[in-house]
């Protein structure tokens, strides 16, 4: 065994990381009466999207609101009009990953669309007084925490570890025959 390692030993140190990470995909429905009976839907959009994250027992809730506007006509399609509703939401983001060891005390979250909120379909309503839209929306969230790690300490300081790691002795096509296909482009 070499003096490097001889004089290596561990220590555990506090730290800020991510401690868990979650991702949602969701689609609602919402039904908006215009002051109109509308005949036909000519366009619909979400706009003024804002939203906050906050912590939650069972992941990360991301609380918002965001306006939808609809082109109708009515009047049996002799007018047009537009009709704004402001909708609020709360979406429960739950967490694929969540290192248990973080220090609850300490958590941050944050969360970031994704896809921010679209609609995808509009259409007049079975009653014929109102739009019902689909909204489609996606958010990725990230808990930030104090955790321990270990580390490695080298009483020496890291010089040390130079001496005992060559990474220049290698064969030069030691890695020729990998198959470049395999390899993975989105390293997190």
């Amino acid at each position: 065994m070499s003096t490097a390692h001889r004089d290596a030993h561990c220590r555990e140190i506090i730290t800020k990381a991510v401690c868990g990470k979650g991702r949602k995909f969701s689609q609602v429905t919402h039904t908006v009466t215009p002051p109109h009976a509308p005949s036909s839907i000519l366009g619909a959009w979400v706009i003024n999207h804002e939203y906050e994250a906050v912590n939650s027992n069972d992941g990360v809730e991301v609380v918002g609101t965001y306006d939808i506007n609809i082109w109708y006509s009515y009047d049996k399609n002799k007018s047009t009009e537009v009709a704004k509703e402001t909708v609020s939401y709360v979406e429960l983001v739950p967490l694929s990953y969540l290192d248990a060891k973080h220090r609850v005390s300490t958590v941050e979250v944050s969360a970031v669309a994704t896809q921010d909120p679209n609609c995808v379909e509009a259409n007049v309503s079975s009653t014929g007084n109102g739009v019902v839209i689909r909204v489609e929306r996606e958010f990725q969230v990230e808990l930030v925490a104090e955790t321990k790690v270990c580390v490695l300490v080298c009483e020496g300081g890291c010089n040390d570890l130079d001496k005992e790691v060559d990474f220049d002795s290698g064969d030069e096509n030691e890695f020729e025959d990998l198959d470049p296909d395999l390899l993975d482009d989105d390293v997190n």
